[in-house]
């Protein structure tokens, strides 16, 4: 996994990024923590390092006792061997003491980093732009972001646990051994595990690709999966289940393919491991059977090496899946990384101040804007929306209408021109200031899968439920929401899907009216309602926008007869402006686009004749 425009990572750039998060120098705490769990691990080795020695002195102890037994001071000899027995016990004992010890110390930094991972994360995604959220597979990213969180604490715990005492050990025996014994012990040791490492790392690094792949086509079959189900109304409509279910199956072959050949190469990699395992046991063992032979060893001497080897070559077995299962952690990590080297498209500028709002009088002036160099979407637009008034911009799908209640949002930076509150530029202030004092009612209203109550009090998460009701009574939806078996309670689906179109627009009107906002914009608030619904409702809007700042964005003129002025735009540009009346009077696109939206009406309002109310309300206006 990739981001396209990002630079990708080294394994060693991905490491240091971990660090921060184990080492964080805001919590002395967790770095007490992180010190006491090295000083467990140090001691926790070096008894298991010291066991083998207490052994190789028991054994020629006993072996001392029956070689001149019986002689005087025979039962002080046994309790010195008894009290070796009880020191050697004590080292088996310890080190796994230690390791629970330092388990239970290091747990809390492990899921303390987890946690804060996460955290950045979450947030970091929210800040970037809107360009990266409408390029995003939703299910992709979410199953990375999992991945990358699961990752992380397998990379802390690894290392913590398993690759780091087992280094630590090994320098230990090689110190020991080096300064006690030949050197010719140290060197075939120390060349094994050169060897092995070394063998580990290219050939890990080598099957790495297949990793990769692997994780790319779960990634794309758990991508297909989500988009299907979070559409799965438009494969109903289409009886597209088989079409969904050869994709998802495609996908899962590929991944299959993937893994199978992942796992051949891991048999490889531990066919490899095994062999330089066994054959540093065997040179160590035959180095040793020739010293004892000719008289340089002892019989405990010889039994310690061989435990030496054991104790190392097991951990040291785990070290080289240790590595593995990091290096397959880094590659997992590496996205999520990538995601937060991602530069937000739109940040505060430095000094940034607070939108100060007074009368809240909006300006836009010689604003241009393009999603892409080849196609201006805006292009030289002014007009000013003066406190308390209502502008309404019309026009055909695709002239630009709902990129200026984005670009009022601040969701993108400007090309060119300004857009100002009260004189301030909005682009010198705050972006939390500015969308805390601006409320919009979007065309698409996408709500939270939980209750109706939460949804509307998403506007102010400190509103009481009084004002929650207050604000579904203006919104004329709260007759609905009290007819429902569990009312402000009932839960409406993944993105709220359970309540129809009409009914998710006034949860949304609600929840704005609920943000109680100076300045408002309607996009296309009541695109999805009904004319019975519509009529209901433009009242309320009224209610809701008097003595407010008002951008309506529509494309059914008839909810904007009453706008203080009517900006008509068409290719990115205003074409006209005026009162409805002017424009109608005038003749020009305005009065074009009424006298057809009007033929429409008049004929549902034939239809209106024929049908009973209830039909009628599965007609929009717009068919």
């Amino acid at each position: 996994l990739t981001i396209e425009g990002v630079e990708k990572r080294t394994p060693i750039q991905t490491v240091k990024s971990i660090l921060p998060f184990l080492w964080p120098a805001d919590h002395a705490g967790m770095r007490l923590r992180v010190v006491v769990a090295i000083g467990c691990l140090m001691l926790g080795r070096g008894a298991s390092v010291y066991g083998p020695i207490v052994l190789k002195d028991l054994i020629d102890g006993l072996e001392s006792l029956v070689r001149n037994a019986p002689v005087v001071g025979h039962q002080d000899a046994i309790v010195g061997l008894l009290i070796l027995a009880g020191i050697y016990a004590l080292m088996v004992l310890l080190p796994g003491m230690l390791t629970e010890l330092r388990a239970a110390v290091f747990t809390p930094v492990s899921e303390y980093a987890q946690r804060v991972f996460g955290l950045k994360t979450f947030r970091h995604l929210h800040e970037l732009g809107m360009r990266f959220h409408l390029d995003r597979h939703t299910g992709g990213l979410s199953r990375a972001i999992e991945r990358g969180q699961r990752a992380l604490q397998q990379t802390t715990g690894l290392f913590a646990f398993n690759i780091a005492p087992t280094l630590f050990e090994i320098a230990i025996v090689c110190t020991y051994l080096g300064v006690s014994y030949h050197p010719k012990y140290v060197l075939v040791i120390l060349s094994a595990v050169v060897v092995y490492i070394g063998f580990t790392l290219l050939f890990t690094e080598w099957r790495t690709k297949f990793r990769r792949e692997m994780v790319k086509q779960e990634s794309r079959a758990n991508t297909i999966g989500v988009d299907s189900l979070l559409n799965f109304e438009t494969v109903k409509y289409f009886g597209n289940e088989q079409y969904e279910a050869d994709r998802y199956n495609d996908a899962l072959l590929q991944y299959m393919g993937a893994a199978v050949t992942s796992q051949n190469t891991l048999g490889i990699l531990n066919g490899g491991q095994l062999v330089v395992r066994v054959i540093c046991q065997l040179a160590i063992l035959v180095l040793a059977i020739n010293d004892y032979a000719a008289g340089s060893l002892t019989t405990g001497e010889v039994v310690m090496l061989n435990t030496f080897m054991l104790q190392l070559f097991i951990p040291l077995g785990f070290l080289g899946s240790s590595y593995r299962m990091i290096r397959q952690a880094l590659v997992d990590l590496e996205y999520v990384f990538q995601l937060h080297d991602l530069t937000p498209e739109i940040e505060d500028r430095e000094g940034a101040s607070p939108l100060k709002v007074g009368p809240a009088n909006v300006r836009f002036e010689s604003v241009s804007f393009c999603y892409d160099p080849e196609r201006t979407v805006v292009d030289n637009v002014s007009f000013d929306i003066p406190a308390g008034s209502t502008t309404a911009v019309v026009g055909a799908s695709g002239a630009g209408k709902s990129t200026l209640a984005r670009l009022l949002y601040r969701f993108y930076d400007l090309q060119s021109g300004t857009i100002s509150i009260d004189g301030q530029d909005i682009s010198s202030v705050t972006q939390k200031s500015l969308r805390d004092n601006v409320g919009i009612v979007p065309q698409d209203t996408v709500l939270f899968n939980d209750t109706i109550r939460y949804n509307i009090r998403y506007g102010n998460p400190d509103a009481t439920d009084e004002q929650v009701e207050a604000a579904a009574r203006t919104a004329s939806i709260y007759e609905f929401i009290s007819s429902l078996p569990q009312g402000f309670d009932t839960r409406v689906g993944e993105r709220g899907l359970k309540l129809s179109g009409g009914e998710k627009q006034r949860v949304a009107i609600a929840r704005t009216i609920l943000k109680d906002p100076p300045i408002l914009v309607l996009d296309e608030a009541t695109s999805a309602l009904d004319v019975k619904t519509e009529r209901e409702i433009q009242a309320a809007l009224l209610e809701v926008s008097r003595n407010r700042t008002t951008l309506v964005i529509a494309h059914r003129l008839s909810t904007v007869v009453n706008a203080d002025e009517i900006l008509v735009m068409a290719d990115g540009k205003v074409r006209e402006r005026g009162t409805h009346a002017e424009l109608v009077a005038s003749g020009g696109i305005y009065a074009d686009m009424w006298r057809r939206q009007k033929e429409v009406a008049d004929e549902i309002e034939k239809i209106q004749g024929m049908l009973g109310s209830d039909e009628l309300h599965t007609l929009q206006i717009e068919r």
